[in-house]
């Protein structure tokens, strides 16, 4: 059976977007003659016979946006997500949500599965494996497709669409300069995000903060754990070995759990040690003594990428990308001592 030709199979044979394919087929303006002319010479030859529904999505608006993250556990992405899905809903567009769980496979599966049905745009938090993998391939060409995309939170710079960001690096700076002042000087990092670009940023900013204040940065005290390892059997010698006061962790879990196994070999918090742990979910709230935390305000930054893309999806004329940076906050609580005064 002979295969049956669609936009997509002309827009390969020209290397043109589906979009350029489905204006030349209608005779806009927009497209070169000279394109034109052989597109529709070449849709003639194969007898090509237009999919009115395909057609309808390409030039009619469906009022859907796809929402890919890479793990719906994490508290700041249960609260972007809350975010997006509120301003969403407020401009009357659906959404359609898909969890990668760090996957670079099921990211570009997800893509190539939601390219093919009825969405104006994607809104997505890069999984694990892909910022590991550094093939960002799958991504532009959904923009070459003429799919807008909005980056949230782990973003690359070799894909240009409009961007969401939390100011990691100032909020690992501000968590460190406040332990500094609390006394500590001795302050290791944990971090399970070491192959993440958050997780980059924020030891960045750790560093800083320590040449700041004219503290010598000390390798050692840079724990990247695995998440696969056992965490108190990474953790407990380093606590031995190491005349640690203060403890900053990249990520929520890892403070819980760097907590629990600080109070369990016989350390009080914060008089012995000090935590700060980043995103300020429920759990650092209520587990005893609370955690102090910076917080990424999730809903902010998932709102600003929703408006972000409907933005884009209602204006009629390009514009250049755009970058929006969201500031982190600290919350104090229990874990962390008062500042000292000069």
């Amino acid at each position: 059976m002979k295969e049956r030709i669609t936009l997509k199979h002309i827009a390969k044979i020209f290397d043109v977007s589906i979009a350029t394919v489905s204006k030349s087929l209608n005779d806009s303006h927009e497209i070169s003659t000279e394109t034109k002319k052989k597109i529709q010479a070449y849709a003639k030859e194969q007898n090509y016979k237009p999919n009115s529904i395909a057609l309808s999505l390409l030039n009619k608006k469906t009022k859907t946006i796809g929402i890919i993250i890479p793990n719906i556990l994490n508290s700041f992405f249960a609260k972007a997500f809350v975010g997006m899905e509120k301003v969403a809903s407020e401009n009357g567009f659906n959404i359609i949500s898909c969890i990668t769980n760090e996957s670079y496979e099921k990211e570009v599966n997800i893509m190539e599965l939601l390219k093919n049905g009825t969405l104006d745009g994607f809104i997505i938090s890069l999984s694990e494996g892909t910022q590991v993998k550094q093939d960002f391939s799958h991504l532009t060409n959904a923009i070459n497709e003429g799919l807008p995309i909005v980056m949230f939170d782990r973003v690359t710079d070799q894909v240009e669409c409009d961007k969401v960001i939390v100011d990691d690096m100032e909020g690992a700076y501000n968590a460190t300069s406040h332990l500094i002042r609390t006394g500590c000087k001795n302050i290791a990092l944990l971090s399970e995000l070491y192959n993440l670009s958050v997780g980059k940023l924020r030891l960045e900013g750790y560093k800083k903060a320590l040449r700041d204040h004219n503290i010598e940065i000390d390798e050692s005290l840079i724990i990247n754990v695995n998440k696969n390892d056992d965490f108190d059997a990474t953790l407990i010698p380093f606590i031995k070995d190491k005349n640690i006061d203060a403890i900053l962790s990249l990520d929520e879990n890892s403070a819980i759990k760097a907590e629990k196994t600080v109070l369990n070999k016989g350390y009080n918090i914060p008089e012995d040690m000090s935590i700060i742990g980043f995103t300020n979910g429920k759990l650092p709230r209520f587990v005893t003594p609370s955690i102090s935390t910076i917080s990424q305000h999730g809903r902010v930054v998932g709102a600003e990428a929703a408006q972000m893309l409907i933005n884009r999806l209602n204006d009629d004329e390009d514009r250049e990308y755009k970058t929006k940076v969201i500031n982190t906050s600290l919350i104090q609580r229990e874990s962390t001592k008062e500042t000292v005064s000069n």
